[in-house]
């Protein structure tokens, strides 16, 4: 019997062919809406069906597992993950709920241990009074320990005045002489801070992906960059591929590349296969930091309007060089004027070698917070995937929140899911982990409750984002990929659930739960606030956890 939050799996070098029947609950398939029961045959879905033929077919060469009304449906794909920093942020200073300078230098003291103090999750956004410790105070309460905590967003941190020494910062742009650094000054303080064994990197890495399957995952998008991490990084990352007891590893490298033989140069010295040169590649930073760039100034902040860090030319070259190579481009980018940026060099690359090449390399852009529909409709003439986060909107969106109060007026127009998709801009969602939990029903709801009502869209809608489009998303050949009917991978996760229903987004729509009229499988209701259990996750076909209670 598996403990819980244990990953299991069978026997990998066996030959002996495995089939698993699993019945008496609820499978989300297109193949049948009103299904019960799936056989998996080895890593393949075999067939999906009613439980009068599932009683029919069953025999003593089968593993059956009684689902007892659960839900079995596909994996989870997380589109945007970073492994190592999720590890860190597990097992170092959990900093979300601190309120003050003192209760945050409180926790600092508290560190146990030796060597530098981690830490991850502030945001004084949500502090009484937002005044930042000093560097003294945290030198003081580190009792001389190296110390870097990062900020929610990730794009800002507080650091010991002995790690600005460590990393010199003193000489950085990002470093005011205070204790919250950015910019260049934040990059060179967290390659110095993550300055760890192979062993250590193991362990994070490790612990994030184990979290992932305990909720659902079966595959998360690695999201490495040179500023975040070197390629021992990226390779332990996609090295986690030939272990079947983890979800997959989708990875991908953001480095600016100037032409052609410049991006092959750079996926050759890799030492690993990746999807392509994008991701975290920063076209610019994070509303929280104030270093999204802007075409208006902070609402908060007079005269600041965020940072562009690539100019219209570098990224145009970019996009000309992946898309001579047919691999895919991408950007970070989170502000209007860092996604007009973006789309300039979309314009000028499509001039160089033709809009047509420029779709067909499947080109993807990280969080696009902050688009209007005239960049909505340029996004969808050159067929550019989305990869946002809809649990930015559930932490910052509200009224009063980090967003009105970064934004004022224009934070009613964050995170446009729906018009992405009346656009028909392909659209998939992930985490941005550690900036959010690995808790994927919380992103399902927080699409179903976004905070602005015309933005909002369906549980369905928002499943499909986080699972089918995922792998579209990273331009999978194997069209059945986050499907479950037969002749598909068998990746899924079996949830134990309260109430299964139709649930739609329009508050004027009634939701209803199991109107056959419908033909629409069934999920969670997520009303209730609380998520779906996950009792098991499986990637084709292999085991990768399982609750304690599955097999009872």
């Amino acid at each position: 019997m598996n403990q819980p939050g244990v990953p299991a799996g069978p026997d990998h070098n066996s030959t002996d062919r495995k089939v698993t029947m699993y019945r008496n609950g609820s499978i989300y398939t297109a193949a049948d809406p009103f299904a019960t029961a799936m056989v998996v045959d080895g890593d393949t879905v075999a067939w999906v069906g009613s439980e009068q033929a599932a009683t029919s077919i069953a025999d003593s060469s089968m593993e059956i597992i009684d689902l007892r009304g659960a839900l079995l449906a596909p994996g989870f794909v997380d589109s945007h993950a970073h492994l190592t920093e999720t590890g860190i942020a597990l097992s170092g200073l959990k900093l979300a709920e601190v309120r003050s300078a003192r209760e945050l230098l409180d926790a600092v003291a508290s560190a146990g241990g030796t060597g530098t103090v981690l830490g991850h999750g502030w945001d004084e956004t949500a502090w009484i009074d937002p005044t930042l410790p000093t560097l003294e105070e945290i030198e003081r309460a580190a009792a001389g320990r190296h110390v870097y905590l990062s900020r929610i967003d990730v794009h800002s941190a507080l650091v010991s005045s002995s790690l600005v020494a460590a990393a010199g910062l003193n000489s950085l742009d990002g470093f005011s002489g205070e204790a919250r650094v950015v910019r260049a000054a934040h990059t060179a303080a967290r390659l110095t801070a993550r300055n760890f064994s192979e062993s250590q990197r193991g362990s994070y890495q490790e612990s994030a992906l184990r979290e992932a399957a305990s909720h659902g995952y079966v595959a998360l998008a690695e999201m490495s960059a040179p500023h975040i991490c070197g390629p021992e990084d990226l390779r332990m990352s996609a090295s986690w591929n030939g272990n079947w007891n983890t979800p997959e590893v989708l990875p991908y490298w953001g480095e600016l590349a100037t032409s052609g033989e410049h991006a092959q140069e750079i996926l050759d010295g890799l030492g690993t296969k990746v999807l392509g040169l994008a991701g975290d590649l920063n076209m610019d930073g994070s509303i929280g930091s104030r270093t999204a760039a802007l075409a208006e100034d902070y609402s908060d902040a007079s005269g600041q309007r965020g940072t562009l860090y690539l100019s219209v030319d570098d990224a145009a070259k970019h996009l000309v060089a992946t898309s001579l190579l047919g691999v895919q481009a991408g950007f970070h980018v989170i502000g209007d004027a860092g996604l007009g940026a973006v789309l300039d060099a979309f314009d000028a690359a499509a001039a160089e070698v033709g809009e047509q090449r420029i779709r067909a390399a499947g080109h993807r852009l990280e969080h696009v917070e902050m688009a209007d529909q005239s960049a909505i409709d340029r996004l969808a003439k050159f067929s550019v995937s989305v990869s946002v986060q809809p649990v930015f909107d559930a932490l910052w969106g509200a009224a009063g929140g980090l967003y009105e109060q970064r934004l004022g007026g224009r934070s009613q127009e964050m995170n446009p899911f729906a018009s992405f998709y009346a656009s028909g801009v392909p659209i998939a969602f992930g985490s941005d982990s550690p900036v959010t939990p690995l808790r994927p029903w919380s992103s399902v709801r927080a699409c179903l409750e976004h905070s602005n009502p015309e933005q909002r869209i369906s549980a369905r809608a928002a499943f499909l984002g986080h699972t089918r489009a995922g792998w579209r998303a990273t331009k999978h050949r194997n069209p059945l990929m986050g499907q479950l009917v037969p002749g598909a991978p068998a990746s899924f996760a079996v949830w134990e659930v309260d109430e299964l229903m139709v649930q739609v987004a329009d508050s004027r729509v009634q939701s209803w739960s199991t109107d056959p009229r419908a033909r629409t499988p069934l999920l969670p209701a997520l009303d209730t606030g609380s998520d779906p259990r996950c009792l098991q996750t499986v990637r084709e076909g292999h085991e990768l956890f399982a609750h304690e209670s599955l097999r009872v």
